[in-house]
């Protein structure tokens, strides 16, 4: 995919440069204090989102809490995308909500460690490869999907009869800090000097405004591993599969898009296959902890690359360290951060992961409408469903089918005329100078599939035809069975008629497709 200005923003400079690594970070003290000031950011940015999420999953905030310093520590290690952050993710939260509701939450724990051994199958498999099928429109889509999801969850602390008026002082605070502080300096990120100056704030002043604490409880003391209490039985396979099957495949799709997103800001190349068994080594981590389970975390992840300009190992690991102290050792003060603070950092998120130059109308009057179609169906489904998996599938398709159906138009069947001796002894074409037709030739010209061969049938004229007919497939592909088929009728309707029809001009993979499937296929 060919990355988008807006996408592209923050790439560096010089694209041939080596990207920084952990240990070329452990040996530039610059680069050491962006990626843990960083990893700081996304903690403090990872909690409220990782509450709401436990909230919607049904289960105790502690158990997200928890499952995102695991998942972060552990795919920072075996992830292949650097600076990526995993956690507890509200798109895996919604697949396991059902199953929480209805069984509990040690079925839930059984669910996730399947699902994280579907995960390494599904690698080991190749499905990272399936990513070269997603088209740059659906990633677009994608993008500003993500952008509209992340505005949407921040709305609840920004918009409100409840809300007391402060709080937008304190937004328009945050978020001036978030654009000058970048030009006077880089030494700290703006998020991390936003969030610290409006509690700092907040808490001299003495102004009452939603903090985190009013978000759930914050843990104080570590999980103990072990097995989930269930029975070991086929009975609890057939509960928990269903859910475990959804939770991997929603969880990989989110994690390589969020993968191949941060490749293009970082004009970098990460290990897809790498992160796609990376992640079930994750979930089965988080579940031998009894957590939740989950994926990318796409807003945490633009936080750590955008704002915090993290761009190694070290940013996504010191997020899952810092999550950890910051919840067992400092919540009281953490919980003190007015969520105001927050929702700042993630509005500029926002504003920095829309493709504005996709929306510009002078490159949608520019796109093939079947292109903006795609991009729109994204989006669309996207938020209406608050599912970036669903979206992108139902993206996919549409592009599918706009493609088979561009396709199908550029097949074309030319009919041609020879002769066999004309009655004044000349070789006439079409009956011209006197030739009388005893073979009709017709050249069939483009990629032949089951759209474009659907209208085959009807493409010749059977009953003026003459005897002996010709149909030249050299300069078109067999693709599939249903092309097959559609040449088997032409020539069995031309048989109909006592007329001779020959397919000739195939080879390679389209001769033997079509004698595979026919045995018709002609000299």
């Amino acid at each position: 995919m060919t990355p988008s200005p807006a996408v592209t923003a923050d790439a560096p400079a010089h694209s041939q440069e080596r990207p920084p690594t952990v240990l070329s970070a452990l040996r530039s003290p610059r680069r050491l204090r962006i990626e843990l000031l960083s990893g700081l950011v996304v903690a403090l940015a990872m909690i409220p989102e990782v509450l709401s999420f436990s909230v919607l999953a049904g289960v105790d905030p502690k158990v997200g809490l928890f499952t995102a310093v695991i998942m972060a520590i552990t795919i920072a290690v075996v992830g292949g995308r650097p600076a990526m952050v995993s956690a507890a993710a509200g798109a895996t939260a919604l697949v396991i909500a059902p199953l929480v509701a209805a069984h509990g939450t040690a079925y839930l724990v059984a669910a996730v460690l399947l699902a994280g051994l579907l995960q390494i199958v599904l690698a080991l498999l190749g499905v990272a490869r399936l990513m070269r099928f997603i088209p740059r429109s659906v990633m677009t889509g994608f993008v500003n999907a993500l952008a509209v999801l992340i505005l949407l969850a921040q709305l609840p602390h920004l918009v409100g009869r409840d809300l007391p008026w402060l709080v937008y002082p304190l937004l328009a605070l945050c978020l001036v800090l978030l654009v000058v502080v970048p030009r006077l300096t880089s030494a700290v990120p703006a998020p991390l000097v936003a969030i610290v100056a409006v509690t700092v704030l907040v808490a001299v002043t003495g102004w009452q405004v939603p903090d985190v604490a009013d978000q759930g409880e914050l843990p104080s003391s570590l999980p103990i591993p072990g097995l989930p209490h269930v029975p070991f039985t086929l009975e609890t396979l057939r509960i928990i599969a269903p859910y475990a099957l959804a939770m991997a495949l929603v969880g990989l799709m989110e994690s390589l898009l969020t993968a191949k997103l941060v490749d293009d800001i970082t004009d970098t190349r990460s290990d897809k296959t790498r992160e796609s068994w990376g992640q079930g080594v994750a979930n089965l981590m988080a579940g031998a902890f009894g957590g939740m389970g989950g994926c990318a975390m796409i807003g945490q992840t633009m936080v750590n690359v955008k704002q915090g300009g993290g761009r190694t190992r070290l940013s996504t690991f010191s997020a899952g360290v810092f999550l950890l102290i910051l919840v067992l050792l400092l919540s009281e003060a953490v919980g003190r951060v007015p969520m105001v603070a927050l929702a700042g950092v993630m509005l500029a998120v926002c504003a920095s992961t829309v493709d504005w130059h996709s929306l510009r109308p002078s490159t949608l009057r520019a796109m093939p409408l079947s292109e903006t179609v795609v991009m729109a169906v994204t989006v669309v489904v996207t938020v209406w469903t608050h599912n970036l998996a669903i979206g992108v599938v139902l993206g996919v398709l549409t592009a599918i089918v706009l493609f088979a159906r561009r396709v199908a138009h550029l097949v074309r069947v030319e009919p041609e005329g020879t002769t066999a001796g004309g009655t004044d002894g000349t070789d006439g074409v079409d009956g011209v100078d006197g030739g009388t037709l005893t073979v009709r030739r017709y050249r069939v010209r483009g990629q032949l599939f089951f759209a474009s061969s659907n209208d085959l049938v009807h493409q010749f004229d059977y009953a003026g035809d003459p005897e002996e007919v010709v149909v030249d497939l050299s300069a078109a592909e067999v693709w599939d069975a249903s092309t097959v088929a559609a040449l088997d009728a032409v020539v069995t309707k031309y048989a109909e008629r006592g007329k001779r029809a020959r397919i000739v001009g195939l080879d390679g993979a389209s001769a033997r497709r079509m004698e595979r499937l026919s045995g018709r296929l002609g000299a």
